[in-house]
């Protein structure tokens, strides 16, 4: 059986462009931010954040630039790009559409 925090393929990319759409954020802040919003349930680890920001970077749907951050250490800040929107909208409507399927299924007595 799956733990509550795995999630179903390539929605961690889209938690991460919604997170994103916010603000520019760097790679501990995009984490923690994804904690906070699940109210602690999803925990984004290193090896999988870090991966799925360079394959968004690579699709050009985000951009990134080095800055200092709040605490004076240099991050690299990730900001949405418009393609990066666009997938965002998309996804956001098939994973509500997939999301709304499945209650269905399981509210089904």
């Amino acid at each position: 059986m799956s733990k509550p925090t795995d999630l179903v393929q390539g929605t961690l990319d889209m938690l991460i462009l919604k997170v994103i759409a916010l603000e520019p954020m760097h790679g501990w802040a995009i984490a923690q931010r994804i904690r906070q919003m699940s109210g602690e349930v999803l925990q984004v680890g290193q090896g999988a954040l870090y991966p799925a920001l360079h394959k968004l970077e690579q699709s050009a749907w985000i951009t990134s630039e080095w800055a200092i951050s709040d605490n004076g250490r240099r991050a690299k800040y990730y900001t949405l790009t418009d393609a990066g929107r666009q997938v965002l909208a998309h996804e956001t409507a098939q994973w509500e559409r997939l999301a709304a399927a499945i209650s269905l299924i399981v509210r089904t007595a």
